[in-house]
């Protein structure tokens, strides 16, 4: 009788051990942990980046409106080198950047172009017209962020796993002089 139990014993003793009952709790749980995780940081860079671009193109928006990019002969170039030099995280900047300065007669003649095409790829179709004084100028800022976690949480909406971080200010150009000031 003593024999059976024995072999019983070491038979289901699998069952009754703890040794290592964390380590396999822990395997089934680190995956969607860090997951989990992974994507709540890379979500949080996201807003952070978008932020920082809202920001930015406040700024830059406020440089249109009070006629300083118009007095001071400000190029496209020079202007998306303003709002480039402003920017945190964006790696490329100068190449990955699109600038978008449109200006129009009415509020109600303002059109905003999709920045997306039918197949997720990113218009190139950009304009700089910063306008005169009294016109409605609409400022768009835009590029693609890398996303590293397309599928886990759904960031991405342009071809080639990115996501299209995008800013814009719409507003009425002050009754500025184009004459540039002297000093």
């Amino acid at each position: 009788m003593n024999a059976k139990k024995g072999r019983q014993g070491r038979r289901f003793g699998f069952i009754r051990a703890k040794e290592g009952s964390v380590a396999v709790e822990f395997s089934m749980l680190a995956i969607p942990f860090f997951a989990l995780l992974y994507a709540l940081i890379e979500t949080c860079i996201v807003y952070f980046a978008t932020s920082n671009l809202d920001s930015v193109v406040a700024d830059a928006g406020r440089l249109v409106r009070t006629g300083q990019v118009q007095a001071g002969g400000m190029s496209e170039a020079q202007f998306k080198g303003y709002i480039c030099d402003r920017m945190t995280l964006v790696s490329n900047c100068a190449s990955d950047l699109r600038v978008d300065v449109r200006n129009f007669t009415s509020f109600n003649g303002v059109s905003f172009p999709p920045l997306i095409d039918a197949n997720g790829n990113v218009v190139e179709n950009t304009v700089f017209q910063p306008g005169n004084a009294g016109d409605i100028v609409l400022v768009r800022v835009y590029y693609t962020w890398g996303v590293m976690s397309p599928g886990l949480i759904g960031l991405s909406n342009v071809q080639g796993n990115g996501r299209l971080i995008a800013a814009s200010v719409a507003f009425r150009n002050e009754p500025f002089s184009t004459a540039v000031p002297t000093t």
